[in-house]
């Protein structure tokens, strides 16, 4: 029998996590903590980046997504970030489109190519 694979986090929106959530996403550890975090007008950046953090020293998370937005008011963390797994992937929300100059995984993508490599 094959061993359980990881979850995916999500931090985001009301929209952006309701959407998830109808897709399957949401479960609970064993600790009866969430794997996501409705970001709302009166949620602090402090409670985002402790999430964000918890998020990553947890075992069972895979892949965390992130609003753009939000991730904005974190960037320091999510730069801090260097390991594989769990994945930090931006996303764009209803109300802000994608901005890929933003993104820190194109970032450092774009960092470890030259022109000359695609030639």
């Amino acid at each position: 029998m094959a061993g359980r694979g990881k979850l995916i986090a999500v931090i985001g929106d009301e929209d952006t996590c309701t959407g998830f959530l109808l897709g399957g996403i949401g479960e609970l550890n064993k600790n009866r903590k969430p794997n996501f975090l409705v970001v709302e007008k009166e949620t602090s950046i402090t409670e985002i980046e402790e999430t964000f953090k918890s998020f990553l020293s947890r075992s069972d998370i895979g892949i965390i997504l992130i609003n753009q937005f939000i991730a904005e008011m974190i960037r320091h963390a999510i730069d801090a970030h260097m390991q594989s797994i769990p994945a930090v992937l931006e996303i764009p929300s209803k109300e802000h489109p994608y901005d890929a100059s933003k993104d820190s995984i194109l970032r450092r993508a774009k960092g470890m190519f030259s022109a000359d490599d695609f030639r």
